[in-house]
């Protein structure tokens, strides 16, 4: 019996184009070819191998001469639900970007309201080509799995979990550790391995100020039977060793209680984690725990990161962009200009000598590829152009005023590509952006829809921006 069209697997042929594997051989083809069959990739070798066997069989055949492909970018630490919130918490410390802004504003939102910060959010991810995000934790995960299926993302997804500390609004505060893990596993029964198997559900805590034992230990067992990951901000601010330092009675922060409570697993991914000593860093490397570096957002409100000292512990640390509250620019082609430059410029703070060397293009380049796919537990189906892996794909067109002369394609994206030279994306083997165009959505009517509930959700948390001018 003959399959009904739509059932039929359909075959993509890309060729003449610069392909950036990733592989562990770190190969690179100059004038490469790459074939896709459903959701996979079937074969990728030299274009004129690739065209010779498999063009006739093509329902599609891309001539890319003059492009560049890339391994889907990871992004492990975006908060989805406050893309709305653009703008609200600038110029702030921490507990007041949190307590007067932040959480007003999340524990006001709607369902609704998630599933739109999502869809605007998710068009601008996918404008900076990533396939591949870590739901940092949000509000209504219904409403960010609705949309994450409609844009044809891949995600990690991730509720938004404390039950105690200050500064709670009243609706979070009355929730139970028991309401708290109960909402994670329906979230999972209902969500995870969904949308064609692009959306994964994690577990979450928000961070350990706002944690108590129960609630880390039973998530922490949770996670382990469900054979999920758990998202969780790590050491970011000096307060919250200080704070762990005092309560437990111990001689360091955040990562040494975790230790001792053995909460630190192969599991987990550490957001930011800049206030940690080498003893420490020692700890998550024995452990496996993943660490995802946001420099925006570090060094808006944080401080500098020891990431070098992370990779060299053997640390798999991958690249985040935060929420659009902390970083405004929800690009990881910023943030991996940024990761470089700001990790040099560290070593000139911390040793007095400059060393150029300090995270170059090509780990940089590994930490949005393949350390973002063992970051997200998806590295065995993401992270590099192999056979057998998902297509997920980003083209570049690097003949732009931006990137020309390309002398160096590794040091050329790292260092020269913006958000404008992405030019086509691929997730699932399915084009969700082509030739700059979102596929699957109207982006004026989301930008538009944003703006409104972004207006009327500000009312109801009210909060009241202070003026920074004397506008007229």
């Amino acid at each position: 019996m003959e399959k009904r069209e739509e059932e039929m697997t359909t075959v993509t042929v890309m060729h003449g184009c610069m392909i950036i594997t990733m592989d562990n051989e770190q190969r690179v083809f100059r004038d490469g070819g790459i074939v896709i069959e459903g959701d996979q990739i079937k074969a990728i070798g030299q274009s004129s191998l690739i065209l010779a066997e498999f063009a006739s069989l093509a329902a599609e055949v891309l001539d890319l001469s003059g492009h560049i492909l890339l391994p889907g970018l990871i992004n492990t630490h975006v908060h989805t639900s406050q893309q709305l919130a653009r703008g609200i918490a600038d110029d702030v410390d921490l507990i007041t970007w949190l307590h007067h802004r932040i959480w007003p504003y999340e524990s006001n939102m709607t369902e609704e309201d998630s599933y739109l910060s999502t869809l605007l959010c998710g068009i601008e991810l996918i404008h900076s080509g990533v396939t591949c995000f870590a739901e940092a934790g949000g509000q209504h995960v219904s409403g960010m799995a609705r949309a994450v299926d409609l844009l044809g993302l891949r995600a990690c997804l991730t509720e938004s979990i404390m039950d105690s500390g200050q500064g709670l609004p009243s609706s979070w505060a009355a929730r139970t550790t028991q309401d708290c893990l109960q909402s994670q596993k329906e979230n999972y029964e209902r969500y995870n391995n969904t949308a064609q198997g692009r959306i994964r559900v994690w577990f979450g805590i928000r961070q350990i100020m706002n944690s108590t034992d129960r609630l880390l230990l039973d998530t922490r067992d949770a996670a382990s039977q469900l054979k999920t990951g758990i998202h969780m901000h790590v050491a970011e601010i000096p307060y919250e060793n200080q704070l762990v330092m005092d309560v437990h009675k111990i001689d360091h922060g955040t990562v040494t209680y975790l230790e001792k409570i053995n909460f630190l697993q192969n599991n987990l991914l550490a957001a930011h984690s800049v206030w940690v000593d080498n003893s420490e860093i020692s700890l998550l490397s024995r452990a496996g725990v993943k660490v995802s570096h946001c420099p925006a957002a570090a060094m808006r409100m944080l401080g500098f990161a020891p990431v070098r000292e992370m990779l060299d512990a053997g640390i798999c640390v991958s690249l985040g962009t935060d929420g659009a509250p902390s970083n405004n620019r929800m690009s990881i082609v910023d943030e991996m200009y940024l990761a470089s430059l700001i990790n040099k410029g560290r070593e000139v703070y911390a040793n007095g000598t400059t060393d150029p060397t300090a995270l170059p293009a090509e780990t940089i380049l590994r930490m949005v590829t393949v350390n973002g796919a063992k970051s997200v537990l998806w590295d065995d189906e993401l992270g590099s152009l192999e056979v057998g892996k998902k297509a997920d794909i980003v083209v570049v067109n690097p003949s732009t005023w931006t990137m020309v002369p390309v002398h160096d394609c590794i040091s050329s994206i790292v260092y020269c590509m913006r958000t404008e030279n992405v030019d086509s994306v691929m997730c699932n083997g399915l084009w969700i952006m082509k030739n700059k165009k979102i596929t699957c959505v109207d982006e004026e009517q989301i930008i538009l829809k944003a703006k409104q509930a972004s207006v009327e959700l500000l009312k109801r948390a009210g909060i009241k921006l202070p003026s920074r001018m004397n506008i007229i």
